[in-house]
């Protein structure tokens, strides 16, 4: 019997060119809250900081965080708007939330994100480094030293900055979980520079929780497909946008809200016996990471 060849379902979608990128701005919207999403309490009491927590898989992150009763400390560049939306979003869920706006590729901005959320909150308990840029090139000649420097200046020194100001406040059972990327495992021809860095995002991580062992302090990662992000419309052009996630076995790009329970799994005591592993919210590709 002839099979049925399965259709590849497109997303309409314009382009952006600020990175990165509004979520206001996208059609059809990011789902950021699954009503299907059942929470337990699970981080009753806790505090968490999210770098680019304000759209995409951050404000998805937060939000389930202040399902499961916690508060957190949002940073973000400048997309006001969004970040004033996840804040309202936390506020009608019962939960506190601060908004912290600068520039995480700078190490005393991260001191300073740190010591905001400690004056507010008192504590810290979970860290989300998420934030992170790409800038497509053809060949490795394309990619400027400005270029390079920005990119893992964002993506992965920001993650050193951030957990090196923090360590003083975390205490044993405290969680970090850093996004990497499933181009990490499997390259990118157009994305060399991002996934060097998500590919060193994975030995931090690895290499960081070994060092916080003996201290109780558990490090875990995430490594995301294709996702239905902010991110997406700002690096892509609108043919790409399109067809966005469509390559995968599932056929489809996921949403952050399929995301955000991997991260609760990592912040819980539900992963008490893990660290230093990578969970693959990834629509079926096998990278063996």
């Amino acid at each position: 019997m002839q099979k049925a060849s399965r259709k590849k379902k497109v997303r309409k979608g314009s382009s952006q060119n600020v990175q990165p990128g509004l979520e206001y701005l996208m059609e059809p919207k990011p789902k950021f809250a699954s009503p299907e999403y059942m929470a337990s309490g699970k981080l009753a009491g806790k505090t968490a900081l999210i770098t680019g927590g304000d759209s995409g898989i951050g404000r998805a992150v937060a939000i389930a965080f202040a399902r499961e009763g916690c508060s957190s400390a949002i940073v973000f560049l400048n997309e006001k708007k969004d970040a004033e939306f996840t804040r309202k979003t936390i506020n009608e869920l019962n939960s506190l939330c601060i908004l912290i706006k600068g520039d995480i590729s700078k190490e005393q901005f991260c001191r300073k994100a740190v010591n905001e959320c400690i004056k507010k909150f008192g504590r810290l308990d979970i860290i989300v480094n998420n934030a992170a840029v790409q800038y497509p090139a053809d060949s490795i000649t394309q990619i400027s030293s400005k270029q390079l420097e920005k990119t893992f200046r964002i993506n992965i020194f920001s993650q050193f900055y951030i957990v090196k100001a923090a360590l003083k406040y975390l205490k044993k059972n405290s969680s970090i979980i850093n996004t990497t990327s499933v181009t990490a495992y499997r390259g990118s021809a157009h994305l060399i520079d991002y996934s060097a860095t998500k590919g060193a995002i994975v030995s931090f991580t690895r290499s960081l929780s070994a060092n916080l062992a003996k201290k109780g302090i558990r490090v875990n990662g995430v490594a995301p497909g294709p996702i239905w992000t902010p991110l997406i419309p700002a690096t892509f052009p609108p043919k790409d946008v399109a067809s966005f996630g469509t390559d995968v076995p599932l056929g489809r790009a996921g949403q952050p809200d399929e995301t955000a329970p991997c991260y609760v799994f990592l912040a819980s005591a539900d992963s008490s016996y893990m660290t230093g592993q990578i969970l693959h919210p990834n629509g079926g590709e096998i990278v063996n990471g």
